[in-house]
């Protein structure tokens, strides 16, 4: 059964939705120790089975750190770290910060450490992990 796990940003103008057949208690959000991610206290979630939706491209903003593999998506108004998203070979992958999504209760955090992988690692890891095929829009 497919549910979809909403939320967003601080102010609302950026908004995620991750469709999912997963249960949330499944879900071991990925706390990456990066000094950016820390800084933003961040952890992720994805399902390489599911779809990801981020509305509100108009007030994205994307920063890239450290190797610049990745685009980190920040909402321009309110500076909420959203989501981070890859594109590798025509596709756009993509993981959620857990912490944008509403009255969710996933299973333990996890730490993990891309900062001591290759870039081709990093890509490796991100489109086994994240969600493929991502869809960003502008707001409806």
């Amino acid at each position: 059964m497919e549910r979809v796990l909403r939320g967003g940003c601080h102010c609302g103008k950026v908004r995620v939705e991750l469709t999912t057949a997963m249960r949330t208690e499944e879900f071991r959000p990925r706390a990456c120790d990066c000094s950016f991610c820390t800084k933003h206290g961040a952890a992720y979630v994805s399902d390489p089975a599911g779809r990801l939706r981020i509305t509100g491209s108009q007030d994205v903003a994307d920063y890239r750190q450290g190797s610049g593999t990745a685009r980190m998506l920040l909402c321009r108004s309110c500076g909420v770290l959203v989501a981070a998203v890859l594109e590798e070979n025509g596709r756009r992958f993509g993981t959620v910060n857990a912490k944008c999504l509403e009255d969710i209760a996933f299973g333990e955090p996890q730490t993990v450490s891309p900062r001591t992988l290759g870039v081709d690692d990093k890509k490796a890891r991100w489109t086994r992990l994240w969600t493929p095929d991502v869809e960003i829009v502008a707001a409806e």
